[in-house]
């Protein structure tokens, strides 16, 4: 699955220590009004934890396109010197 994928380690285990506080706060709380408030900081961990996958995810896209970029500046800058160099050669040329 892929969002099992974009879970790391860490945020994994965010995930399952919220969820065991939780399930914790449940039992010893009971079904009150509290429970509003502990599914609220759940639901905020949780979409903290999938923000931080997705914003990793970005990041590794935008890292793939920079890296493509400067092949493409790379080989572009070594034609040019290429070009240079031939352009040089047939002005030598020509004043001989």
């Amino acid at each position: 699955m892929k969002l099992f994928k974009s879970i790391d380690l860490w945020s994994g285990l965010v995930i399952l220590l919220t969820v065991g506080l939780f399930g914790l706060s449940l039992a010893v709380k009971g079904i009150t009004h509290e429970l509003f408030l502990e599914s609220g900081v759940f639901l905020v961990s949780v979409k903290l934890i999938l923000m931080a996958g997705k914003n990793a995810a970005s990041e590794e896209r935008m890292e793939k396109n920079l890296n493509q970029i400067r092949a493409l500046l790379a080989d572009n800058s070594a034609r040019l010197a290429i070009d240079e160099e031939k352009s040089a050669g047939n002005a030598n040329d020509r004043i001989r």
